[in-house]
């Protein structure tokens, strides 16, 4: 029988020393130089950060989508480095949801059948009460036989949204959820995100260049070259934005 490697945990997601080095010679590119961050269940915390800083490096590492180079990575109690890929694909199917950009949605299914696909992949018969909690969240009911094709870009994301909802993860990692919508949708799926951790007790991490969906969030962790390098709790729009200035007159 397959055993996953276990630590003391209070956070749904955690660093310690990571590093993260593509290519080697002169082509080596150090993304991420001894990261150690926490994410506590709960908690709805944005990383942001100049363009190649690392920050979706920093979110795919800790979400098992790519491999570390040195350090640790743990999703609650499990040590992401050294599970086998039956492992770690249970793992992110079973603990993890993702919202990408780019919705990902398939175009073939409706709106129900693209929320309830990776249930379906795993052969997991719904929980009715909760996929029924979970369309209300979204406010989609009446659009759940629609195809993405006959659905606003918001309207999309928020089935993006669902989908991650309806396997119940412990933390769900949100890769620029809002690049692709306007600001009336964005607020829209901001909104749902916050509700995520207040009303369902899930834990969000949130990569985004903009300070207005940063400043929906509890926490904002900013990484510059690879190395955090200031957070800042409560934030404004006001605030993340002078962050990211004072980090671009450094750079």
């Amino acid at each position: 029988m397959e055993t996953m490697t276990t630590t003391t945990y209070a956070a749904a997601a955690r660093a310690r020393g990571l590093h993260k080095v593509y290519g080697e010679g002169e082509t080596r590119v150090l993304a991420l130089d001894d990261v150690s961050v926490e994410f506590p269940r709960g908690e709805f915390a944005a990383i942001m950060g100049p363009s190649g800083s690392g920050k979706s490096t920093l979110m795919h590492c800790m979400a098992g989508l790519d491999s570390v180079t040195s350090g640790s990575a743990t999703i609650g109690d499990v040590e992401l480095a050294g599970l086998k890929d039956k492992q770690l694909t249970r793992l992110r199917r079973d603990r993890i949801g993702f919202i990408f950009q780019a919705f990902n949605l398939m175009p073939t299914l409706t709106a129900m059948e693209n929320i309830t696909l990776p249930g379906d992949i795993a052969g997991r018969r719904p929980d009715r009460d909760w996929l029924a909690r979970v369309v209300d969240a979204v406010g989609l009911a009446d659009r759940l036989r629609h195809r993405p094709g006959q659905l606003s870009g918001g309207q999309q994301q928020r089935v993006a949204c669902a989908r991650a909802l309806a396997g119940k993860p412990e933390i769900i990692f949100a890769d620029e959820p809002t690049g692709n919508l306007d600001s009336h949708a964005g607020a829209e799926v901001l909104a749902l995100l916050g509700s995520c951790v207040r009303d369902f007790g899930q834990s969000v991490v949130m990569v985004t260049h903009d300070p207005v969906a940063a400043s929906h969030a509890d926490r904002v962790v900013f990484l510059a070259d690879g190395r955090i390098v200031d957070e800042l709790r409560s934030p404004t729009a006001d605030s993340v934005l002078d962050r990211m200035r004072r980090l671009d007159r450094v750079g």
